[in-house]
């Protein structure tokens, strides 16, 4: 036996299978624990007070609905038998199995675990067995709150049962952190998009007084209004036509502006790259009927610009900017700074080495830019049309403030499910056409970067310099950049002046009333937020700012998941994500009020629907986004890290994480200014408690109140600013060696001297 050096003489030395053994059963016990410790010492159900603010720890012990999941099943509660039975066995498993023999026994422990909290979650309600076949079958059962956080925990327990046991049998090469980020990734998307969504379209099919019937789904599923083509003869097309042709043409003209943008910030020696970086912020940061508001007063019948165009021209310009052409301006304003925050890291991540090799063999900057740089974009530009194609079909607010009579697919479903018609069979089958858009937009995408390679960053040195976008190229770009830029500040000079006057379009005259009113505050006896806007704005700046980071974090490790690794239902998986997505926000509003309002899981009313709601709305962002930065990541890296002895966690923290920080920043950005911004899901899911700051100005909008409406928009927008900035200087920028442009200009200013 070989013996540690310095070490007792009677010591032995581990082996590997022995310190492998350890770390096992080391992870096993550390979940044991967390089981344990929710069984005994966490609530069992529902605290109505908030579980966080720990009200209920001084009554745990007087009252029983506050009881732990242990003293529920001993009070008489046998429906939780089985879920004592279970962790039992697991712990019969650590103590009497080593870790080769127990992983097929934990895999479906933890199962059995899941299956049962969902099928007693669901079959019990608040007042017993919520179908009589069970109650003639079992007899009376006493009712049952919503699950609570002791639930919560050992649900997680049970699927980390799942993911260590099948690392213990060898799964993914034994990889417990990349098997229980699947796990629970998995688990998290079920509960938060499938089951809303099953618990919607189940709705579809129940009558009034909860019997079946598919009758309003046949009736729909074939109405002319959804599926017409009678545009293509001088009629109206039904409004799926409608809103593909808008996403299409969205779609196209935000990838292009965005790699515009791109281009100009990265490729050329333009002056005021900092300036146009912050243009195409500004739109994304603005709620989107506030721009629709602007628009109008900038384009509408009785417009500023409209009136100047009819004054010096005589045309009538009319109604033009209500349908769809308003709907695709608002759009693109709106739209295409996502896709530039998913395209300036494709674009930055382009080794220059390979533009250097194409210059080396005579190529010119045109054919260069054409041959080369160009395709190496393909990932980048494929995930910007098809996040600008999503973001169109998800789109409310700018259709609900110019879409005039021709209405879209999102708009269409809220007026389905809140309107006079109360329709929600319609409303179910018009989300379900949107789904099909969605996804298939989604495949066309796979299967055209499918078998294609576009690595550029790897474990090499690269000192290269970007090559300069050719003259033919690099003027009409700025043009276009600079074009773009204007309007954009035309527009929002249009809202900082509406903040300003007493009547927006009426009265002219300069006041801060407005602002006074929404953000005033009080000295005479001691300080006071005495603005009307005050709540809402700190409830929002609260959630977004822990929903943010979550969005982030879960999207991002997401999209190290999709590329890196390889599992099966792995294009399922991400499939699956990107419905969250593709589901417009009224949807997922009302199917979220619906699946949430009752047990199993109760959170209406509360800031954890708003946050849950945001982070797995916006996730895909953050999936796509890193999605199409991982792709420029050579495999070799995360292989050399774990030849090192790095774990996958550790890869993922130290090596993935500090090259993808301009995928980071516009994950958190987007998610941030998302949940600020967000009216269509947050306007069924604010309450009193917890009011967001797009549905107060909503119904500062309602009340004829423009003026502090637009006020209270402009304060968001300048906070916005600020935190992003926070953001930028938090993550700071990924560093691959390279020159600067400056640097670009004078070797190549010094390469012609030497020529001439």
């Amino acid at each position: 036996m070989r013996e540690r050096r310095g070490a007792h003489p009677l010591t032995p030395l581990l082996t590997l299978p022995d310190i492998e053994m350890n770390r096992d059963n080391r992870r096993l016990d550390l979940i044991l624990a967390a089981g344990l410790f929710a069984l005994v010492a966490l609530p069992w159900y529902r605290v109505r007070q908030g579980f966080f603010g720990f009200e209920w720890v001084g009554d745990i012990a007087g009252s029983d609905k506050l009881w732990p999941g242990l003293f529920q099943a001993i009070d008489g509660r046998w429906q939780l038998w089985p879920v004592l039975a279970l962790f039992a066995l697991a712990v019969w498993l650590r103590l009497g199995q080593a870790p080769g023999a127990r992983g097929r026994a934990l895999v479906g422990i933890g199962v059995a675990g899941l299956v049962w909290l969902l099928v007693e979650g669901l079959s019990v309600g608040l007042r017993g067995w919520n179908w009589g076949l069970l109650e003639t079958t079992f007899g009376e059962v006493a009712g049952q709150q919503a699950f609570g956080a002791g639930a919560v925990v050992l649900g997680c327990v049970f699927a980390l049962f799942v993911a260590f046991g099948a690392a213990e049998r060898g799964a993914l090469k034994g990889d417990a952190f990349v098997l229980g980020a699947i796990t629970l990734l998995v688990l998290l998307v079920g509960v938060f998009v499938f089951y809303p969504l099953v618990s919607m379209f189940t709705g579809a099919f129940q009558d009034f007084d909860g019997s079946f019937t598919s009758v309003g789904v046949r009736h729909n599923i074939v109405d002319p209004k959804i599926w017409s083509l009678a545009c293509l003869w001088g009629g109206n097309c039904g409004v799926a036509w409608r809103t593909f042709f808008l996403a299409v043409c969205t779609a196209t003209g935000t990838t292009l502006l965005g790699l515009v943008f791109a281009l100009v910030a990265t490729r050329t020696g333009f002056r005021f790259k900092k300036s146009l970086r912050l243009l195409t912020v500004l739109p994304i940061i603005t709620p989107p009927f506030v721009v629709g508001l602007a628009l109008t007063m900038l384009l509408g019948r009785q417009g500023t610009m409209t009136q100047w165009i009819e004054l010096a021209t005589g045309w009538e310009l009319g109604r033009w900017l209500y349908g769809l052409t308003g709907i695709w301006i608002a759009q693109m304003l709106s739209f295409t700074p996502i896709s530039f925050l998913v395209l300036i890291g494709v674009v930055e991540g382009i080794s220059p080495s390979m533009e250097e090799a194409s210059q080396t063999l005579r190529s010119d900057r045109w054919r260069t830019f054409r041959k080369v740089s160009l395709p190496l974009m393909a990932p980048g530009l494929a995930n910007a049309f098809l996040i600008g194609f999503i973001e169109s079909m998800a789109d409310f607010g700018n259709p609900l403030v110019l879409g005039g009579s021709g209405g879209v697919l999102s708009t269409e479903i809220f007026f389905a499910v809140v309107g006079a018609q109360n329709d929600p069979a319609r409303a179910a089958v018009l989300a379900s056409v949107l789904l099909v858009f969605t996804l298939s937009a989604f495949l066309a995408q796979r299967f055209w970067l499918s078998g294609r390679n576009f690595a550029t960053v790897t474990g090499k040195g690269d000192g290269g310099r970007h090559a300069l976008l050719p003259r033919r190229v690099a003027w009409p770009v700025v043009t276009i950049a600079v074009a773009w830029a204007l309007f954009t500040i035309t527009v929002y000079a249009m809202i900082v002046f509406g903040g300003f006057v007493k009547t927006w379009g009426l009265d002219h005259s300069l006041t801060l009333e407005h602002y006074v009113r929404a953000f005033g505050v009080s000295l005479s006896d001691g300080f006071a937020w005495t603005g009307v806007a005050w709540n809402s704005f700190w409830t929002t700046m609260e959630i977004a700012l822990i929903a943010a980071p979550l969005t982030a974090a879960v999207g991002l490790l997401t999209a190290w998941l999709i590329v890196r690794q390889r599992f099966p239902g792995r294009s399922v998986f991400e499939f699956a994500l990107m419905m969250s997505f593709a589901i417009p926000g009224t949807v997922i509003g009302i199917s979220y009020i619906m699946a949430f309002n009752l047990p199993p899981v109760q959170m209406t009313g509360t800031a954890a629907i708003l946050i849950a709601c945001f982070v797995f709305r916006n996730m895909p962002v953050g999936v796509r986004g890193g999605v199409a930065a991982m792709a420029q990541l050579d495999g070799s890296l995360d292989e050399a890290s774990l030849t090192l002895g790095a774990g996958s966690g550790r890869t993922m923290r130290k090596v993935i994480l500090p090259l993808m920080r301009p995928a980071i920043l516009a994950a958190l950005v987007y998610s941030f200014v998302r949940a600020i911004t967000s009216i269509s899901a947050v306007i069924f899911l604010v309450s009193a408690k917890y009011n967001m700051a797009t549905a107060y100005i909503v119904g500062l909008v309602e009340n004829g109140e423009y003026g502090i409406a637009i006020a209270y928009s402009s304060v968001l927008i300048l906070v916005m600013i600020t935190v992003i900035g926070g953001f930028q200087l938090l993550v700071g920028e990924r560093r691959i060696g390279r020159r600067e442009v400056k640097q670009t200009l004078k070797a190549e200013a010094a390469t012609r001297e030497a020529n001439a």
